[in-house]
């Protein structure tokens, strides 16, 4: 979760797992995770409508399938409690709770009364609490659910994000604070995805203390950038938070996509090329911080692109054609860039990947 953390390994990742488990994948499966360098994990919809989530090798191989209830959006995962969730898409109200090394069934949790799942969390340092982005859509105001991961995930409490729509949130590398990016946008069950007040968004940043849930920091857009829905972000390399947004106004606006800032900083956007913004159609999807070789990564299936970023300049190191780019996370090298298509690097499965992948790490 900090910013030293890195690929699990092939031996590290079957013992965690345990024997047992290596026995229920078939020999295909078995075969794919004994050459395998790197594990993923991505949320899926086969050919027949069905959802599921799937844990991949480095080069795309399907390890592992489990079904779920309905369609699922991001992931977390704790090194700490070897549990992976996914969330469902919003306005969804479950999420699964996985247990990597076999010791549990799978657990599904409901969002409470008066709320909706927003697709994204994330676990605690030690992995024994879950956060989940939330709406409290009769106050129209973001909330983090607070669950046991010590007693089968009950939801034992909440905060505010301090702002409308909270998207994507991260734990920042000292445990302490949780990065949220709010969205702006205003939604309601009643209307499903509709959103409901494009013409006064209101997307910010935010830190919120782990231990009280209170504000420590909040970013709120400049008007002329009120239309910027700040939508996901990663911890860079020395426990910056880096953010990726998603516009909600003209086609040809071309605000800034892409930034970063540290606790008790200001904002600081990315100038990207104007052919680089034309690229991803004003619509980052997903974003990913490699740290270890100082990159970061964007993709947008609007514009059917994957572009590589060094942290440290900002400068474009890569452009790469990605027909319905999804999902993005670290790889040995740079990035593994999944799509809606079924590409996964440069593997094809017949599933259509879910906007996220996690990366199955050490704390």
């Amino acid at each position: 979760m900090g910013a030293t953390t890195g690929l699990i390994d092939r031996r590290t990742f079957i013992k965690m797992a345990g024997a047992a488990w290596v026995a229920t994948l078939g020999a295909r499966g078995a075969f794919a995770l004994e050459r395998a360098d790197a594990v993923f994990a991505s949320a899926f919809m086969a050919p027949d409508g069905s959802f599921g989530v799937a844990t991949l090798t480095e080069a795309g191989e399907i390890v592992e399938r489990t079904a779920l209830p309905a369609r699922a959006h991001g992931m977390a995962y704790s090194a700490a409690s070897k549990r992976t969730v996914a969330f469902a898409r919003r306005p969804g109200t479950y999420a699964m709770i996985l247990a990597a090394d076999g010791s549990a069934e799978p657990i599904v949790i409901a969002a409470a009364d008066g709320r909706h799942f927003y697709g994204h969390g994330c676990f605690s340092a030690d992995g024994r609490l879950l956060y989940a982005t939330e709406n409290d859509f009769a106050a129209n105001r973001g909330m983090i659910g607070i669950y046991d991961g010590t007693s089968a995930f009950a939801r034992i409490g909440e905060f505010p994000t301090y702002g409308i729509g909270p998207h994507d949130m991260t734990l920042s590398a000292d445990g302490r604070m949780l990065a949220i990016a709010n969205g702006g946008i205003e939604t309601h069950p009643d209307f499903g995805r509709t959103k409901l007040n494009l013409d006064h968004m209101e997307p910010s940043l935010t830190l919120v203390d782990t231990e009280t849930g209170a504000l420590i920091q909040k970013h709120a857009l400049p008007a002329e950038l009120s239309r910027l829905s700040t939508r996901h972000v990663d911890i860079g390399l020395k426990g910056e938070i880096w953010f990726a947004c998603q516009y909600e106004g003209a086609r040809d606006g071309l605000p800034p996509l892409v930034g970063h800032f540290s606790h008790g900083e200001d904002l600081a956007f990315v100038p990207l090329p104007e052919s680089t913004t034309e690229a991803l159609a004003n619509y980052v999807g997903a974003i990913a911080v490699n740290r270890a070789e100082g990159l970061i990564g964007l993709t947008s299936p609007r514009g059917g692109v994957a572009v590589t970023l060094d942290a440290r300049s900002g400068a474009v190191l890569r452009e790469q054609r990605v027909t319905d780019a999804a999902g993005v996370a670290a790889a040995r090298p740079g990035f593994a860039v999944s799509s809606y298509g079924g590409r996964f690097k440069e593997r094809e499965s017949r599933v259509a990947w879910d906007q996220h992948i996690v990366r199955l790490s050490r704390s």
